[in-house]
């Protein structure tokens, strides 16, 4: 507690403080239509994928800053896959019911990422060669398929049952009347963000850990509670709350425990920080290794079937550029590009970072090009910011 500094705080959360200084920003150069309840609605949504594909990257690069490249590609073949059985078309004429389309889904992703671990881990065929294989095999793959079945690019009309478990509102009502049910769901997700920070703080002092002075957790926990607040009030006004948060908010905190409170989640970071080490410390390299890429595929499996719904239709160029966009939102996230470090809640910030760009530039009407250099430039000054904090750390 005694080593408490401002100035430690400022420079652990500087990503975070960029967030939000680059949303007033962007709030405030499109005349308030970057906080309208519309935009903030689509500002989740259209990122959704990117939270899921960043958590399952996250892991890929916490085991020594390794990626995968196919993502993007996996996520049109996937997308083509859950098509042909869902949806009447030539290769598949009597559409299959969803649970059993969902369990197809899970099994070819489970199948591709066992495979694709095995080569990585065990055959050591270096991650981005064996991921750049993926990427352009499954882009080829998941197009002739849509071609074979619809003589087309895209398969559309999936049932509303899928449509609804990936997409839509839950307590949907009209968009001229506040939505209580949002609101209560707000509330309780901010009590419960108080609560476990306090009690979590608590359970440290307990043990005699170094612990931050209770203002400063008292402040966090409401600077945190109140954005959650205005997130829901504002999705309150726009329907409801999006079934895709609840997704988002699942994985997060399920890989959340994974990383900060369980072996296997140490184990992922003592690989990235030093392979041989952890290898003579009796962790199984390869088994960690096999089981970031296993996760993978699973996770972009979900991203796929959260994309799919979000557009209704399963097209040949759905998950462009997706790699890039979850590598990015980890890098900008703090993640280390070497490996060893790195947490869900950085590449979150990462994420709704690169987001808040996008959306921000696209509504000043500035074009694709200038946004792309703009976000080369972001995740350029991310990777000197941590090279530079590393420096600084070993003088002190």
């Amino acid at each position: 507690m005694n080593n408490f500094s401002v100035k430690d705080v400022l420079k652990k959360n500087v990503m975070a403080i960029a967030l939000f200084v680059i949303y007033i920003f962007f709030t405030v150069m499109t005349g308030g239509n970057m906080f309208t309840s519309s935009n903030v609605a689509s500002l989740i949504d259209q990122n959704a994928y990117v939270f899921i594909l960043g958590v399952g990257m996250l892991m890929c690069m916490l085991t020594g800053g390794n990626i995968d490249l196919s993502v993007g590609s996996f996520v049109c073949f996937m997308g083509a896959v859950v098509g042909i059985f869902s949806v009447s078309n030539k290769l598949f004429a009597t559409p299959l019911p969803v649970p059993v389309v969902l369990i197809i889904a899970l099994v070819v992703g489970v199948a591709y990422g066992a495979l694709l671990g095995f080569l990585i881990a065990y055959m050591r065929i270096p991650p981005w060669i064996a991921t750049l294989a993926g990427y352009l095999a499954f882009r080829g793959l998941g197009t002739q398929i849509l071609i074979t079945a619809s003589e087309t690019s895209a398969i559309s009309n999936f049932p509303s049952e899928f449509l609804s478990i990936f997409s839509g509102k839950i307590f949907e009502s009209g968009y001229d009347t506040m939505n209580i049910p949002c609101i209560v769901l707000g509330v309780i997700g901010a009590a419960a963000v108080i609560i476990l920070n306090i009690t979590g703080r608590a359970r440290k002092v307990a043990k005699g850990y170094q612990v931050d002075p209770m203002w400063f957790t008292l402040v966090k926990s409401g600077l945190i509670a109140a954005i959650i607040m205005i997130i829901a009030y504002q999705l309150s006004w726009d329907g409801g709350l999006p079934v895709v948060v609840l997704w988002i908010i699942a994985v997060l905190i399920i890989y959340g425990i994974i990383t900060e409170k369980t072996t296997i989640g140490r184990h992922f970071t003592t690989v990235g920080g030093n392979a041989e080490t952890a290898r003579l410390s009796g962790i199984n390299n390869k088994l960690v290794m096999f089981c970031a890429y296993l996760n993978m595929a699973v996770l972009t499996v979900l991203a796929s079937l959260i994309v799919t719904a979000r557009f209704g239709s399963a097209n040949a160029f759905a998950g462009q550029n997706f790699e890039l966009d979850a590598i990015s939102a980890c890098i900008v996230g703090g993640v280390s590009a070497y490996g060893g470090s790195g947490t869900v809640v950085g590449m979150v910030i990462g994420a709704a970072l690169i987001g808040v760009i996008n959306q921000g530039m696209s509504l000043m009407s500035i074009d694709q090009d200038t946004i792309k250099i703009v976000k080369g430039l972001v995740l350029l000054a991310a990777v000197v910011f941590e090279i530079l904090s590393k420096k600084g750390n070993k003088r002190q």
